[in-house]
């Protein structure tokens, strides 16, 4: 009858245990060699000894280890090795075999051989084989010495095993590898850990399903492959190694794309599926074209602006750049693009409004799959699914702001960031974003500190932590700054320092508004998280401890930027991903009203996002695109125009959506860093009596502008001026339907006409 051997000694060639194994009679050398498997795979075991069981000599039979019964024979004492024990460790090193899997004399064991020698690739000897030879065993005695060498179990195929030793476990050579892997139906199947595997390095377990039924995630060669095709369906242990399409990914190291992937899902950039990868892209592009309006003046003339004056040398600067508040890094991104489509003789208008904003909907996909994979690992897919959908992302992500660029470094720094439950720790990647981050907008370490101090709080070398990462980072981010600083403003500034001082310290940021302490709790805060207000003060009580440090960090924000006078909704923009984990949390632990839930949001984000970034405030984009085809046919008909812009100030772009020299003005509004009291910039004295400002400002006929552009509300105020000077209505653009202020509902370009009465259309 033959005996079925234990598991571990399944990983054995077939050819090697393909002849039944029965119960020998009694070995009268029993105790003299250490069982094989008891060898490699762990330490000596107690069992049946010799009766002289105290002696070094005692050993177990190499059959009883194998499987067969336990004979009941007792056999006499190991004789002595000639010479005595000294001898037999000198005979052992001695020995023509020295990778043999014989136990040393005094009962240690020595290391294997990784290849057998061609002395043991003998077929296997047969009873009575030799002098001095066991009769059941096939041990032979070492001709001059008292020591013992193996020459039996081998492959009687004379395939070439290859025998390694890394904790207890026993491993084939890559081609038996292979070959045992193909009779497992080709899948990794779960071993050891692998003759490859690094020390020390922790590992996770693979993906569910890509081991199963994906063809291109199979084991390397150099990894061991299954014990046996009965474990092919145990997920891998740690520290195997795989290989996707011939390319070693080891786990713990590699992408974290073979997390969770289903089964022929293919892991691609950014540690995600290749597919959920390229919809985000393509779901930011979209967003981009779908955004046609304009939200705040600075999203042209801090950033576009700026950067077309650096390539074609004409445009306007506004104070903030002559007073050296901000910063070229900005900037300078979308330079680089402008100049490299200048070089390339393809600098239209059309490329210099949406190559900038392109690339910051890319910017922006890759934070999205950044907070998607970061909930992934805290929480799981459901939740990760529902942080991205926010109306007011939706409608500032694709904007070339200095907020946006701010968030987004805030959210990848997030995901490297140690949150208890992350597996993507990186205390200087973080800390290089968040750097970045700060020279780009000094305000964004507003978010951070919280959470700074929280990592230093829980380091275990603090002074480690400063040193070595934070001051570093710090020095690195800086230097650079001040480069490029140094380059365009030509001298030495250190612009994060004049903006705090302007904004912070002095709150000069008030000339542009002010608003009550409470503005954010009341109306900021609740419009922009809009129908997600609900849920986020759900997901706030049910979300676990570890959230409290997100949680900590939005209230923190909020009371910053509450004792600031001057507030604006884009100001809390960069903590709205914070939020939206809370909103997430909530909607996975709905039971009964998800369903209902989950399309009131959509549905409402929807209708938000669409209106906001097609119908409300386009109109001062429409008439832009207006103005580049007045100064494309100026420029054929070689004829001199002119435009003024009467409308609150920097309420257009301006040459970066025109590029043309075409004379253009503006009503300007710089503060007044003198301290003088009782100031008005041009737009406040202009508005307060708009008629008397004209005929004063152009007295002469030869100094009126080609066309003016106004606002609906200002029409009736300055009609008179319009009829004597012979100005003509030729455009109208719709603006917005929530008129406030010195903002109208429509935009209108007039003309002046040389001959002709006033007509309106």
């Amino acid at each position: 009858m033959p005996v079925r051997l234990p598991l571990p000694f399944r990983c054995l060639p077939r050819s090697l245990l393909s002849q039944p194994l029965t119960p020998p009679p009694a070995c009268p050398r029993r105790g003299e060699v250490r069982p094989l498997f008891q060898r490699v795979l762990g330490p000596r075991r107690t069992g049946h000894q010799t009766p002289g069981g105290s002696s070094p000599g005692g050993r177990k039979c190499l059959r009883e280890s194998v499987g067969s019964p336990r004979p009941s024979l007792a056999t006499g004492p190991k004789p002595a090795a000639p010479g005595g024990e000294a001898t037999a460790r000198r005979s052992w090193r001695k020995s023509p075999f020295p990778g043999s899997l014989c136990a040393r004399p005094d009962g240690s064991s020595p290391r294997p051989n990784l290849v057998r020698p061609e002395a043991a690739r003998a077929p296997l000897p047969r009873a009575g084989r030799g002098p001095g030879s066991c009769s059941t065993c096939g041990m032979e005695r070492e001709p001059g010495d008292g020591s013992l060498f193996f020459r039996g179990l081998q492959n009687r195929s004379r395939e070439k095993v290859k025998l390694r030793k890394r904790k207890s476990a026993l491993y084939l050579s890559p081609q038996e590898s292979a070959r045992r892997r193909g009779e497992c139906g080709g899948r990794p199947a779960g071993a050891g850990k692998g003759a490859g595997a690094e020390p020390g390095l922790g590992a996770r377990a693979p993906p569910a399903g890509a081991g199963a039924g994906s063809p291109d995630l199979v084991r390397s060669p150099r990894d061991p492959g299954p014990r046996s095709c009965g474990t092919e369906g145990r997920p891998p242990r740690r520290g195997s190694a795989w290989a996707w399409r011939g390319q070693p990914v080891r786990e713990g190291t590699g992408p974290r794309s073979l997390e969770g992937l289903a089964p022929g899902v293919r892991p691609g950039l950014l540690g995600e599926n290749i597919y959920l990868v390229l919809f985000t892209i393509a779901l930011r592009i979209c967003n981009c074209f779908l955004v046609q309006t304009s939200f705040v003046p600075d999203e042209y003339w801090q950033s576009l602006e700026v950067a077309h004056h650096m390539v074609f040398n004409y445009g306007y600067l506004t104070w903030e750049w002559t007073e050296r508040l901000r910063g070229y890094t900005y900037p300078l991104i979308f330079a680089s693009m402008y100049k490299i489509l200048h070089l390339l003789g393809n600098d239209s208008v059309q490329l210099l409004i949406w190559i900038p904003r392109l690339a910051q909907a890319l910017l922006s996909a890759i934070a999205d799959l950044r907070l998607y994979s970061l909930m992934k690992q805290l929480e799981n897919q459901q939740v990760a699914r529902w942080v991205l959908c926010s109306w007011f992302t939706w409608y500032c992500c694709t904007r070339t702001l200095t907020n946006t660029m701010e968030t987004v470094l805030t959210v990848i720094a997030l995901f490297y960031y140690p949150l208890e439950g992350s597996k993507s720790m990186n205390s200087v990647k973080y800390s290089s974003l968040v750097a970045l981050a700060f020279v780009i907008r000094p305000t964004a370490v507003i978010p951070w500190i919280p959470l700074l101090f929280r990592h230093f709080w829980q380091a275990q070398r603090k002074l480690d932590l400063i040193l070595h990462q934070f001051l570093p980072v710090g020095f690195v981010t800086l230097s650079w700054s001040l480069i490029i600083d140094r380059i365009f403003f030509g001298q030495w500034t250190l612009v994060q320092y004049n903006f705090l001082k302007f904004n912070v310290l002095q709150n000069l940021g008030t000339f542009y508004g002010s608003h009550p302490w409470h503005w954010y709790f009341s109306q900021g805060f609740p419009a922009v998280l809009g129908t997600h207000l609900p849920f986020f003060i759900h997901g706030c009580f049910l979300a676990p401890k570890r959230y409290r440090i997100l949680l900590v960090t939005v209230l923190w924000t909020l009371l910053v930027y509450s004792m600031l006078s001057h507030k604006e909704f884009r100001f809390i923009y960069p903590v709205l991903p914070f939020c939206m984990v809370f909103c997430g949390y909530s909607l996975n632990h709905l039971k009964m009203w998800k369903k209902p839930a989950l399309s009131f949001l959509i549905l409402s984000n929807m209708l938000l996002a669409l209106y906001t970034g097609l119908v409300h405030q386009r109109g001062t984009l429409d008439v832009m695109t207006h103005i580049q085809e007045l100064g494309y046919n100026n420029n054929l008909n070689k004829s001199a125009a002119s435009v003024f812009v009467m409308m609150p100030c920097h309420s257009t772009p301006f040459y970066s959506h025109v590029h043309h020299p075409l004379p253009m003005r503006f009503l300007q509004c710089p503060p007044d860093l003198t301290g003088k009291s009782q100031y008005l910039d041009e737009a406040d004295v202009f508005y307060q009596n708009p008629l008397s400002w004209l005929y004063k400002e152009f007295h002469n006929n030869s100094t009126l502008p080609t066309y003016l552009i106004i606002f609906n509300v200002l029409e009736e105020e300055i009609s008179a001026f319009l009829i004597s000077r012979n100005y003509e209505r030729t455009a109208t653009f719709f603006h917005t339907h929530l008129p406030e202020g010195r903002t109208g509902s429509h935009i209108y370009i007039y003309e002046r006409k040389l001959k002709g009465k006033l007509y309106r259309r």
